[in-house]
């Protein structure tokens, strides 16, 4: 099998895989981050679309050049934006559209405009139209992926304060695939402008057939972000990813209620150990407290000056240095891990290293004695 019979091979992997999972995550069987899944899966049939050319290559009788329809193609550029709005609904599943939004369609109404120009301008010199195209969509995927890129690392911030375990609901995947779409974009881009970007096809379609089958996988693993009932999530998402702003914009408690409260809190984390629970969140925490969320985000944030995450996993590390300086114990790192709290042996090597800049590991085996 030669290069280029790999490469039709592969072209036909790319384009199943990419309808089946669209499929999939539109049917949404377990029924989990319902609008950010129904969105995702649009995203990834508009994205099939790019491939469907080849594919329709490999049949004897087939005529048609999917991406020479105008149809096709006004519907293609609004892949990034689908992307996007994706990213959106798995931060914030109460996003709702405004009028204000119509904005993201602005470069594909540019893109638009162009075409038409292109079909019936009558202009004789095409090729500054060209650049003008792939330009359009080189700068759109990159607005986009950049964009979703920084609204993933606000989400990323926003849960600290309310989950004391981010792995799962954290996006790493999601953030991992815009930048390397980032980067395919522009090397793609870059080598379509200056050699000849066939050479190119088979390495280019290699990675995506890699980048799909990642998400594939982490996209159908991802559980639910934020908790079914709705009251429970608008307050987690008000919660201002930023304490400082939150203590300057407004003050929600007295300062002796503060202290009473940041008092409370100090003797149930020492009496009761919620922290070994590795389900604990701010709901959880607030409710043993008998106070709302947004009270014991801000005793937490102004009487701390840490976040929900930090606060309970120092708790964590401390409780586990404990078990580590056991020579009695017969607990394994992990054993040590899922005792303290954590869910998985990733999140506390992590979590240990920055708080003690030393491995569990390193710990245990006496440099930190």
């Amino acid at each position: 099998m030669n290069t280029s019979e790999l490469n039709r091979f592969i072209v036909v992997l790319i384009y199943g895989s990419l309808v089946l999972l669209s499929l999939l995550k539109l049917s949404n069987p377990l029924r989990v981050n319902r609008k950010a899944n129904f969105w995702f899966g649009i995203f990834l049939f508009l994205w099939s679309s790019f491939w469907l050319d080849e594919v329709l290559t490999l049949v004897k009788d087939a005529q048609v050049e999917v991406h020479s329809i105008i149809s096709v193609q006004v519907i293609q550029f609004l892949t990034p934006v689908m992307f996007y709005f994706s990213v959106l609904f798995y931060t914030n599943p109460s996003f709702k559209f405004k009028i204000s939004d119509l904005k993201y369609f602005i470069l594909p109404l540019i893109f638009w405009i162009n075409i038409l120009l292109q079909r019936f301008g009558g202009f004789e010199d095409q090729t500054v139209f060209n650049y003008v195209f792939i330009g359009l969509i080189l700068f759109q995927a990159l607005f986009y992926t950049g964009l979703s890129y920084f609204t993933i690392r606000k989400h990323k911030k926003r849960i600290q304060q309310f989950s004391a375990n981010t792995e799962g609901i954290n996006l790493n995947w999601l953030e991992y695939i815009t930048i390397i779409i980032f980067v395919i974009n522009i090397i793609y881009v870059v080598y379509n402008l200056s050699y000849d970007s066939t050479a190119l096809n088979f390495f280019i379609n290699s990675a995506f057939l890699l980048v799909i089958y990642f998400v594939g996988y982490y996209s159908l693993k991802q559980k639910e972000i934020y908790p079914l009932e709705e009251k429970q999530r608008e307050e987690l998402i008000s919660i201002d990813d930023d304490p400082e702003t939150e203590e300057v914009r407004k003050k929600l408690i007295s300062d002796e209620e503060l202290i009473r409260i940041k008092n409370q809190l100090e003797e149930i984390m020492t009496s009761q150990k919620p922290y070994l629970d590795s389900e604990l969140n701010l709901i959880r925490l607030s409710e043993l407290l008998s106070i709302s969320t947004h009270h014991l985000s801000y005793v937490i944030n102004t009487g701390f000056k840490k976040n929900f995450f930090q606060y309970v996993n120092e708790y964590r590390i401390s409780y586990a240095k404990k078990l580590l300086k056991d020579s009695q114990s017969k607990l394994s790192i992990l054993g040590i891990a899922y005792e303290s709290g954590f869910n998985s042996k990733t999140s506390f090597n992590t979590t240990f290293k920055k708080l003690t800049d030393q491995t569990p590991s390193e710990y245990k085996n006496g440099s930190g004695l």
